[in-house]
Order: C-alpha cells, then sequence, then structure tokens
C-alpha cells in the first residue's frame, strides 16, 4: 500500500472551550492524497503514522495538522543547555541572559528558545555495559514521538509495532519498571531531541498481534506522571542501526505526589523545621503568582466573549481556573492543558476556515458528477478520484495552509516545551500569564481596530460635516475615485504580513 496524506476537515470538540459551529457539522470529508513512492520507505512512514499518532484526542489533532508539513525549512540552530557555573562572571551571564529573556519573550530565540540534546546522528556510546547511573539519576529507555509535547498527569494510549519498541515493552515488564521517557523531536534536525522530556508509566497491556496479523504487537494505556531532564543518550549509535531502543541518563521530576506520599513522618519534619521560614516566603511569592495568572486568565475570557471569538473559554473556566502545585484537579497542569487544548483548536479553526470553500466544492463535486445525496456523502475520498480542477485547488490549498499554519504550528510546540522545561512551579505561572497577555494584547488590538472602522462607517454626518473644512481644489471627487481604480493595481499581503 501507498503512502498516505490525510486531509480531515472535522475533529471532536475540546472540554471548557467554545467551538465553532463546524465542529458539529454531520459532514466529514477526507480527501486521501497518494504518494507514488519507491522502495520501503512508504511503508515505513505508514508505519510511524500508527504509532506516533495514537487513539488519544490530543494526538487525532496532531494528525489533522501533519499533511501541512510541520517541519519547516529554516536555518539549523544550535544550543546547549549548559549547567550552571558557580562563577561569578557565569552567574552574570546567566542573569544577563534571563533579564533579556524577560524584555523579548520566551520565545525571542525561535527554535533555539528551548534546550535540545546534541544530535544522535554520527555519534557513538562509550562501548561499556550500560548498568549504573550517577547518583540522583537513573538509566531509562527513550521513545521520541514526532513534535507533540505532552504534559504530567494525562492519560495516553500508544499503538506498538516497530521491534525495537516491542522489545522496549517486553523489557520494561521483564524488570518491573513499566516506565520509558517520551520527548519532543526537534523541528528541522533528524536524530535531535529536546532535552526535557515526561516520564510514561504503562497501565495497562493489550496484545493485539492475532487480530492485526501481526501489524501490531500491543495497544498501551499509559499516564504521565512527572518530567525528566535528560543528561546523555547512552547509545546514540542505536538510533541509525535500529537493532534496539536509545537509553538515557536522566534525572526524574516527580508530578504525581507520589514521592510526597512516601516520605516518612519524620523526614517531613526535619523538612519543615529547616525550610519554614524560606517556605513561607516562597508560597507568598508562588501565590501572587497564581493570582496574577487567575486575574489575567478573567480578562481573557471576558474579552473572547465581548468580541464572540470563534474558540473562547467557558465563563465557567474562568471561575474555576486551576492554579495549584501539585497533581490534583485544581492543579496548575490541568490549566496547562487546558491551554494546550486551545492552542490546537484555534489553529484547527484557521484550517477549517481555510479549507470551507473547497470542502463546499467538493460537495457539489460529489453531487453533480457521482449523483450522491447529502446523506451519501462519503467519509474519504481518493486523491485520484478528483476531478483535475479540484487536485490543482487542493495542491494550492495545502501550500497555502503550510504557509499560514506552520508558524503556528511551531509556535505552539515551542510554547508548550518551554513551560515543560520552566524551573519550578512559579515559572510555569510567570510562562503562562506571558503567553496569556500576548493573546489579551491580541484582542485587544482586535477590538481597537473594530472601534475604529465601525466609527468610520457610522458616522457619516460627522464626516459631511468635517469636509466642509477641506479647501475645494484639495477634495476627491467621484471622477477621481473612478480613474484612480481603473489606474491602481491589486494588491495582496505578503504571507508574513500578520502573525
Amino acid at each position: 500500500m501507498r503512502g498516505r496524506c490525510i486531509v480531515p476537515l472535522i475533529v471532536v470538540a475540546a472540554s471548557s472551550l467554545i467551538l465553532p459551529e463546524w465542529k458539529i457539522s454531520a459532514f466529514v470529508h477526507t480527501v486521501i492524497v497518494n504518494h507514488h513512492r519507491d522502495g520501503t520507505g512508504t511503508q515505513q512512514q505508514q508505519q510511524q503514522q500508527q504509532y506516533h499518532l495514537s487513539q488519544s484526542l490530543h494526538r487525532s489533532r496532531q494528525k489533522s495538522l501533519s499533511f501541512v508539513g510541520t517541519v519547516a525549512s529554516r536555518t539549523s540552530l544550535s544550543r546547549r543547555w549548559l549547567a550552571a557555573d558557580d562563577e561569578e562572571e557565569d552567574d552574570d551571564d546567566d542573569y544577563d541572559e534571563e533579564e533579556e529573556e524577560e524584555k523579548k519573550g520566551p520565545l525571542s530565540k525561535g527554535i533555539d528558545s528551548v534546550s535540545w540534546l546534541p544530535s544522535v546522528i554520527g555519534a557513538k556510546g562509550d562501548n561499556v555495559p550500560i548498568t549504573s547511573a550517577k547518583k540522583g539519576n537513573e538509566i531509562l529507555p527513550l521513545f521520541p514521538l514526532g513534535g507533540f509535547v505532552y504534559t504530567p498527569n494525562t492519560e495516553h494510549v500508544l499503538n506498538i509495532f516497530e521491534p525495537r519498541y516491542r522489545q522496549m515493552y517486553t523489557d520494561i515488564l521483564m524488570n518491573g519498571s513499566k516506565r520509558f521517557v517520551v520527548v519532543t523531536s526537534h523541528p528541522t534536525e533528524q536524530g535531535r531531541f529536546a532535552q526535557t522530556g515526561v516520564l510514561f508509566e504503562l497501565e495497562d497491556l493489550k496484545e493485539v498481534s492475532e487480530q492485526t496479523k501481526d501489524q501490531i504487537k500491543y495497544i498501551c494505556n499509559h499516564k504521565v506522571t512527572g518530567r525528566v531532564t535528560i543528561h546523555r543518550v547512552l547509545n546514540p549509535e542505536a538510533w541509525e542501526t535500529r537493532n534496539t531502543y536509545l537509553k538515557i541518563e536522566g534525572t526524574i521530576h516527580d508530578d504525581s505526589g507520589k514521592m510526597a506520599e512516601g516520605e516518612t513522618s519524620s523526614t517531613s519534619e526535619m523538612l519543615d523545621r529547616a525550610g519554614a521560614v524560606y517556605g513561607a516566603v516562597v508560597e507568598a511569592a508562588t501565590t501572587k503568582e497564581e493570582n496574577d495568572l487567575i486575574k489575567t486568565f478573567q480578562e481573557l475570557v471576558n474579552l473572547q466573549h465581548e468580541l464572540d471569538e470563534d474558540v473562547r473559554f467557558t465563563k465557567t473556566a474562568a471561575a474555576s481556573l486551576a492554579v495549584k502545585d501539585g497533581p490534583g484537579n485544581d492543579g496548575l497542569w490541568q490549566t496547562i492543558r487546558l491551554w494546550q487544548s486551545f492552542i490546537e483548536q484555534r489553529l484547527l479553526s484557521r484550517q477549517n476556515e481555510l479549507q470551507q470553500e473547497f470542502q463546499d466544492k467538493l460537495k457539489a463535486f460529489l453531487k453533480k458528477e457521482k449523483g450522491l445525496k447529502n446523506d451519501q456523502l462519503p467519509s474519504a475520498i481518493g486523491f485520484g478520484d478528483l476531478s483535475p480542477e479540484l487536485q490543482r485547488e487542493l495542491q494550492e490549498l495545502q501550500k497555502r495552509m503550510a504557509v499560514e499554519l506552520q508558524p503556528l504550528v511551531l509556535e505552539s510546540s515551542l510554547t508548550m516545551q518551554k513551560i515543560l522545561e520552566a524551573d519550578g512551579h512559579a515559572a510555569r505561572c510567570r510562562l503562562l500569564k506571558y503567553f496569556m497577555t500576548a493573546e489579551l494584547e491580541r484582542l485587544t488590538t482586535k477590538k481597537s481596530l473594530q472601534g475604529v472602522f465601525s466609527s468610520k462607517g457610522g458616522s457619516s454626518d460627522a464626516s459631511l460635516e468635517s469636509s466642509s473644512f477641506i479647501p475645494p481644489e484639495e477634495m476627491i471627487t467621484d471622477d477621481d475615485m473612478k480613474s484612480a481604480e481603473k489606474k491602481s493595481p491589486t494588491f495582496y499581503d505578503e504571507p508574513d504580513a500578520f502573525q
């Protein structure tokens, strides 16, 4: 079977978000574009779609954007996340860097705004048995999963078929660990991954080899219980040989509350006594960060409803925003996941706007040329079954969507990765507030522009009155306007004219 590119035109709604009417449309169209390639590459691509795109809701959304081609052709950027040095000069440099980032914004360096590991392409391990790690670190399997950023305290389903990952699941079942690291891949460089990943813990596994004729080995349910700072890849050559899975040495940061529950009472009392004053100061500062975040979010929701945005948060979400430091339903990670859903839905809303005209033409084609009625419209149609005109329009649509949506998809991924690698709860609050404030400013500008245009269109008397102050020789007549229309060319916005 040849490789296929999926172009869905409808998705499932997310909770706590109000979505445009097209979300509940009964008409669902998928155009399957056949790519003619030789060799085994197409089969590999098809398999990658099967295990990279799980059955969970957000993975389906990521799949809906996959045909856009989210890998941008940008200049390769390289930066490593270096550990803090004790020297005063390095401390000053770190401070200056943080101050500069605060002025320009957390994503001012583009792809380099987040921390990436060195590429494993061409790299070699130490050729020693992988048996132990430094104190405080652990050796864990690594499972790179495309450009999507997972967050703690969420659940996900993966379909496993590739031999090396079949072996990985066998190993984590045999040794009893039942966990591995999932990490985001670099958007432009193969074999390069983010330095901060998340810890997947296996909760349920079903073997489906017989039902799928061995195309898929396992269907697995997981829960993300924390984050992992990756210090090094122990066997980088395995990425190219594909004879086994990657292993890393990293530090686990628990976000599930398990470690806190496991502390002994004596340990807790000792920590409480030692850090009582410091803890009070931190708690006061954190409370301020949380309150600032709540206030910004409420302002954003009110403005979204005032402008009747297609994709907006509910009033209920504004009244019960989760901002606490912890794994519960009132924890900040719940709000971070909600913000991620908002970004995804806004992207899909824009995608649907771009697709709407083509969708209408596709309906008309199926009704007229194929003689189908509304209740007979298929959920998928092959690219080769389209008319030559529709084929050209679809190709142009894909190019346009790549230009418009590609930067937004990348920004979404970098936003979530930046939050994921933030150093502590207060830092995550500040980052989330920054991104909410940016959206608030965008809507404020939109509201101002609407006010300007509405006032110009609705005050004809004022316009007539003001025209009395214009000298007759400088006034533009209807004849002048008609002459200008004939002579003036048509202007088009540049692709990057609007953000």
